[in-house]
């Protein structure tokens, strides 16, 4: 697999996916940049008027549901249900899942419609799944990685996304088997939305890459290589933020593979 992660690099550098995401307002041009440093192209619009023609010519969707609203809400379901309607791969960050009954009733209702991807910090997919009491703590996890895989595995087989839970570990679970990411550095956690960063990648990978496994595997070791490489050179998270646009646009073949840190 770790070879063919590079690969996947490669195809989104070359294929330039167009994704379109409808995401917060807090993290817009955060998750922008990202995409086109990473070769992707993006586009945000929520509007309903457009939502399903921006989704016909679009090669994926990112729903990210953290400045929710009723109006927002209705964008998810026309764009989620174009896209399944289209067969177009979409991925789901459920920011803040478990925080209010709100987000929690709207975000029940985008599960029933399977997105192709889940990801989340450990309490979301937790509090996602059902699967135990947690307390969220705004977009922040209160939990480990390795406590919300009975969650995930529960959302996997219920939905048949692949989860992606991220923090310290990342953990990748797709019903056959688990991926863990040991990359990525604690600054990165004092920078607002790098969770919706990964989520915007996510989205590019899964519409360039036809393994959604592996695609998922190689945003996520994307990022937390690119964060680590870009924190070596940083004095805080200002300019970590700067580093890391810079790193996820430059990054080489010899620094992506001989920094990856991954078991199964």
């Amino acid at each position: 697999m770790e070879n063919n992660l590079w690969n996947h690099v490669l195809k989104v550098r070359n294929h330039s996916p167009l994704v379109h995401s409808i995401t917060n307002f807090v993290v817009m041009n955060n998750t922008a940049n990202a995409l086109l440093a990473v070769g992707a192209s993006p586009v945000m619009a929520h509007a309903h008027a457009e939502i399903e023609e921006m989704v016909s010519i679009s090669n994926a969707l990112v729903v990210n549901i953290g400045t929710l609203d009723e109006y927002w809400a209705q964008s998810f379901f026309l764009a989620a249900n174009t896209a399944n309607s289209l067969h177009k791969p979409w991925i789901l960050d459920p920011v803040g899942s478990g925080a209010t009954s709100y987000r929690d009733t709207v975000l029940s209702k985008l599960l029933a419609l399977k997105p192709s991807v889940i990801r989340g910090n450990a309490s979301e997919v937790i509090a996602l799944a059902k699967a135990s009491m947690t307390t969220t703590k705004g977009v922040d996890s209160t939990a480990q990685s390795d406590d919300a895989i009975e969650a995930a595995e529960n959302i996997v087989a219920n939905y048949g996304s692949v989860v992606c839970i991220s923090g310290e570990t990342d953990v990748i679970i797709d019903g056959t088997e688990r991926i863990f990411l040991r990359n990525g550095h604690p600054m990165m956690t004092k920078v607002t939305g790098l969770g919706c960063t990964a989520s915007a990648l996510i989205g590019a990978f899964i519409a360039a890459v036809d393994n959604t496994t592996e695609a998922v595997a190689a945003a996520m070791s994307l990022l937390g290589i690119s964060g680590e490489l870009a924190a070596a050179q940083s004095m805080g998270p200002g300019s970590l933020q700067l580093h890391l646009i810079d790193t996820l646009y430059n990054i080489t073949e010899e620094e992506f593979l001989g920094n990856l840190n991954l078991t199964r």
